[in-house]
């Protein structure tokens, strides 16, 4: 059995600000302030640095500080602060996008058999990979994000039955291989694509020297939880967001 302990849920969030990066950060007060350029919420939210309350005066700088860089008023939520979710909550933010974090050790998920020309790792994508994520809502702002990752990466096509059947992208840092924007075209679901994308983006990590594998998906949708559950992925933290009542 193997007991390589898992990575903490501080630790895979690190990660996963590094494979998937904002284009920039500043500070504003207790707050980092992230600059998405419309790569989605998790990198264009503002990020409390710290765990209790803040002043008006603080939270209404870091809302003016999103609004000068056309971003909706977000703010990502981590474990232990509850006392700033209280407060926001309050203030009548509401609650968006509750998030799971899995990890699993690498080993196990890239011994799992791939049937032969099932997965690949190609870099840059191909024009089949961007027009697999576009059907699914990830376009080319959040593309953007993945080429200005600086970390060693990669992405996945998958293919089944002799045509094109998914896409993921892949960044490497803390010896953690975090996998991200893992799509399944509709009709090729239910045929185990899902699993040979992972286990293929798994053996990548562990050629370039993982010992863990890690993602995060919204904890709502149950068929891509089921699957990391089945592929050995154990839940090792949460966090979710609060946007602002106008925004």
């Amino acid at each position: 059995m193997n007991t390589l302990p898992l990575p903490d849920a501080a630790t895979l969030m690190d990660v996963t600000n590094v494979t998937w990066p904002a284009a920039a950060t500043h500070d504003c007060g207790p707050f980092t302030i992230r600059d998405g350029q419309g790569g989605g919420s998790r990198v264009s939210s503002a990020m409390l640095n710290g765990a209790d309350a803040v002043t008006p005066d603080a939270l209404n700088t870091a809302e003016a500080a999103m609004q000068a860089l056309g971003q909706k008023r977000i703010f990502q939520i981590i474990p232990d602060q509850s006392a700033f979710d209280a407060q926001l909550e309050g203030a009548g933010y509401r609650l968006f996008d509750p998030v799971t974090i899995y990890a699993a050790p690498i080993g196990p998920l890239a011994d799992r058999d791939i049937p032969r020309v099932r997965a690949f790792t190609i870099w840059e994508p191909l024009a089949i990979q961007i027009d697999i994520w576009a059907a699914a809502g990830i376009g080319a702002d959040r593309i953007a994000v993945m080429k200005r990752a600086t970390c060693p990466k990669t992405s996945i096509l998958g293919r089944l039955n002799d045509h094109p059947a998914g896409t993921a992208y892949v960044g490497l840092h803390n010896k953690i291989a975090m996998i991200h924007a893992l799509e399944i075209l509709p009709h090729q679901r239910k045929q185990g694509m899902g699993g040979f994308a992972m286990a293929q983006a798994a053996r990548w990590g562990r050629d370039h020297g993982a010992t863990h594998i890690a993602l995060v998906v919204r904890s709502e949708n149950g068929a891509a939880n089921a699957l990391y559950t089945s592929l050995g992925m154990e839940p090792v933290g949460r966090y979710h967001y609060r946007i602002h009542p106008d925004d």
